[in-house]
């Protein structure tokens, strides 16, 4: 006689939890959607009531105010649009330099901490404590304070270099007038730039297959430094510069940066560098002290130790908070509307005043910051990729 499989009793689609969650998250999702509706087409409707206008069409309009510093020209007659671009370009150049100057001096403090110079070290910890504890907001005006207020007059602009004037004004320098050799050169400096990246890579993959190392850093530095000066030597190698010139009220010629930049970049830079020192110093100190002891065993020199064997090591572990660190400096240069720096928030808030476009205003600051945001941590994330140990 056949053996007749046992049927199981068919359940209830309810009953299944595969099918329940499936329709709990479709019921979420529609309610989220429901409410997302509510609240837009409520506003809308509120809109049209109070007779304001939406949309980005204000975009094209002429914004009808200056902007006092910009990394692109701008004029009264020019649109809201072009305004929202130069504050977006004020904003990402205090924060990239911003961030190179804090990465730099942070870790140096880092270091400094762990220095076996008592003084040294102590000093260290004094800096990170203060910065740390001090709200960014009150930096930024002592900053601002000692930009305009303990500095000379333009007149009697304090000269450390020659055609460098420091004053209350800003800072002004020289620049090279501009040539066609510059431009060589700065397309000679990239193409140096990926020659070094693939003499790197050339040198790793040799490294892991025979254990031979090749020379890099004085080949890269060649091709860095050489190769440029050879691209502006075969553009005629001019060296006429625009110098800043006293001329009755105020300095002529060269390059100017406002004193609300310099207040910016400096409170971002030495708060920011406080939180990364401690995160080098974490990361160093994370790394196993036998590493040390068998590297000074072989022969290495300390200097040689920190940086051919911990620091290394040490960067996998310092980071992912790194690009915390970095995040947070981009979204806490927004406080540049404090002390008048015109970067995207201070424009926005020009335009929303001048416009009545509050949510699209907003809905574009948002936008962009998140859009910042992302691509520095993605940047980060995959750097952190590239250096992860690799199981063989």
């Amino acid at each position: 006689m056949a053996d007749h499989a046992v049927q199981r009793p068919r359940r209830a689609p309810w009953n299944d939890r595969a099918v329940r969650a499936i329709a709990y998250q479709v019921l979420l999702i529609g309610a989220v959607a429901a409410l997302a509706a509510y609240l837009v087409s409520n506003t809308l409707a509120n809109l049209a009531e109070r007779q304001i206008r939406t949309g980005f069409a204000f975009l094209d309009q002429d914004a009808g105010f200056f902007i006092g510093e910009g990394v692109i020209s701008f004029d009264a007659a020019d649109s809201y649009g072009r305004a929202f671009v130069v504050g977006l370009l004020n904003t990402l150049q205090v924060a990239l330099i911003g961030i190179a100057l804090a990465t730099v001096l942070g870790a140096a403090i880092g270091i400094a901490r762990l220095s076996k110079n008592w003084l040294v070290a102590r000093l260290a910890s004094i800096y990170v404590e203060g910065v740390r504890n001090v709200p960014l907001l009150l930096q930024l005006f002592l900053w601002y304070a000692i930009v305009t207020g303990a500095l000379p007059e333009s007149r009697e602009a304090f000269n450390p270099l020659p055609g460098v004037y420091l004053s209350k004004s800003g800072l002004k320098f020289p620049v090279p007038v501009h040539d066609q050799a510059y431009t060589y050169a700065l397309v000679a400096f990239a193409l140096a730039l990926g020659a070094v990246v693939l003499l790197r890579r050339r040198a790793r993959r040799r490294r892991e297959a025979t254990g031979t190392q090749l020379p890099v850093l004085w080949p890269a530095v060649a091709l860095i430094v050489g190769l440029p000066i050879l691209a502006w030597t075969a553009g005629g190698a001019p060296t006429a510069m625009d110098v800043p010139e006293w001329q009755r009220f105020r300095f002529i010629g060269g390059r100017e940066v406002t004193p609300e930049f310099l207040a910016l970049l400096f409170g971002l830079t030495t708060y920011t560098a406080g939180f990364i020192a401690e995160i080098v110093r974490a990361g160093i100190l994370a790394i196993e002290r036998g590493q040390t002891e068998a590297a000074l065993a072989v022969g290495l020199r300390r200097g040689l130790v920190l940086r051919l064997v911990i620091l290394p090591q040490a960067l996998r572990v310092i980071v992912p908070p790194l690009t915390s660190q970095y995040l947070n400096l981009t979204k806490n240069s927004s406080l540049a509307v404090a002390i008048g720096y015109p970067d995207l928030v201070s424009i926005a808030n020009t335009t929303l005043n001048q416009t009545g476009q509050a949510i699209e205003c907003i809905a574009i600051i948002m936008a962009v910051y998140l859009t910042v945001s992302l691509t520095i941590s993605m940047s980060m994330n995959w750097y952190n990729k590239r250096i992860a140990l690799v199981e063989r």
